[in-house]
């Protein structure tokens, strides 16, 4: 089976030897996605709905390179610094994978690789003829 990889540019990738996801025929597996802001930086800093959110839509790019999309996703990962902002997070959630409802889950790390991100996901799909 043939592995096909999505790199997103994130200087972490260089710096770590990572990719953003790694697809093996239909299973896409999409590492830790922190909310990276165009040109660099953390998305909106203080505000962890629209890290969320971010999150996802880098996500959601990762799985267009493979030929998927939200609706693919399987699993969802949510690492938070902040247990307490679970609302802010999980609705962002549900308005990005809810209506195809994947099994998830949130618990809180003490921190990320910048101190002003709040949230970093990963997520597992399901994506046909992605490999």
């Amino acid at each position: 089976m043939q592995k096909r990889r999505v790199f997103s540019g994130a200087e972490w990738e260089a710096r770590v030897g990572y990719c953003r996801a790694v697809a093996v025929g239909p299973h896409v597996y999409v590492g830790g996605t922190a909310p990276v802001a165009v040109g660099g930086g953390t998305h909106a800093k203080g505000d962890a709905y629209a890290q969320a959110i971010r999150c996802f839509e880098i996500i959601e790019a990762a799985l267009r390179e493979v030929g998927g999309s939200l609706a693919d996703v399987v699993r969802t990962r949510m690492y938070v610094t902040d247990i307490e902002r679970w609302p802010e997070i999980g609705r962002a959630h549900k308005e990005m994978v809810g209506a195809h409802a994947p099994a998830a889950m949130m618990v809180e790390v003490r921190r990320l690789i910048a101190p002003d991100m709040l949230v970093e996901i990963e997520v597992d799909a399901y994506v046909e003829g992605a490999g």
